[in-house]
């Protein structure tokens, strides 16, 4: 494939040997990309902070077929989050999104609406410190859209109904509704249309627009949380590492 020159944002890095370190990072052209950067833990290193998470840099690297790893041969830094990473919340939170990304992002796949939706929410969360919470569900509904796993939440999954904009709703197996009509059993977890709404909004508006139409909502934002981990649990087959440190520092 030869030179490859695109933007990116730096996801991760960790040491290889004594002097280079291994980084992961989501470009706008070439997807999930993990290369090598020689020489990136000396003292002079020509990376400079540009290797630091939640960077976006633009990147030069060079890839050759079949080899899953590239060579990494410049970074020049184009924006830190340095100063939002050593927040633990947002370095918590988005090392959650992060570990998520890398599950269900295929390497060397171009997804510019992936890039873009997470370099905006990074964004957005840089300038609104407080809308994590739901900027983490912003991120969880889309990177399930994306990926052909979201539900259809608009209509009864039994007999193809539209809901109803003030209607409560069942929650299967599946995690796609019924209507109460259609309900076999009562012990479903019920969806309030707020929850729906929530649900609903998230897939029209962008992240600034969620994060202002979900200021009084913050209760049914934890609560779709919930259900989207557990949707993403069911798909991965196991809870991410990120998930069960939210969950423990949710009950502190």
């Amino acid at each position: 494939m030869g030179l490859v020159d695109t933007e990116g944002l730096i996801l991760k890095s960790y040491s290889l040997a004594e002097a280079d370190k291994i980084v992961v990072l989501l470009t706008q052209n070439e997807g999930l990309v993990r290369g090598v950067a020689k020489g990136a833990k000396r003292l002079k290193s020509k990376f400079g902070g540009g290797l630091e998470p939640f960077s976006i840099v633009q990147i030069s690297y060079f890839q050759k077929e079949e080899r899953e790893l590239v060579s990494i041969r410049q970074i020049d830094l184009l924006k830190s989050y340095f100063d939002n990473a050593s927040q633990p919340r947002f370095l918590q939170k988005f090392s959650y999104l992060v570990e998520l990304l890398v599950e269900f992002a295929p390497p060397h796949d171009p997804n510019e609406r992936l890039y873009r939706m997470t370099k905006v929410c990074l964004e957005t969360a840089a300038e609104n410190p407080d809308s994590l919470e739901s900027i983490a569900l912003y991120f969880e509904l889309w990177i399930l859209r994306l990926g052909g796993y979201l539900p259809n939440w608009n209509n009864c999954n039994n007999c193809k109904r539209e809901l109803e904009q003030n209607e409560n709703s069942g929650l299967q197996i599946n995690f796609h509704l019924v209507c109460n009509n259609c309900q076999k059993s009562r012990n479903n977890w019920i969806i309030s249309p707020e929850q729906r709404q929530i649900f609903i909004t998230a897939q029209k508006v962008s992240p600034t627009k969620f994060v202002e139409f979900t200021k009084n909502y913050q209760k049914g934002v934890k609560e779709v949380s919930i259900i989207l981990r557990r949707i993403i649990s069911n798909i991965l087959g196991k809870e991410t590492v990120g998930e069960k440190i939210l969950t423990a520092s949710s009950k502190l």
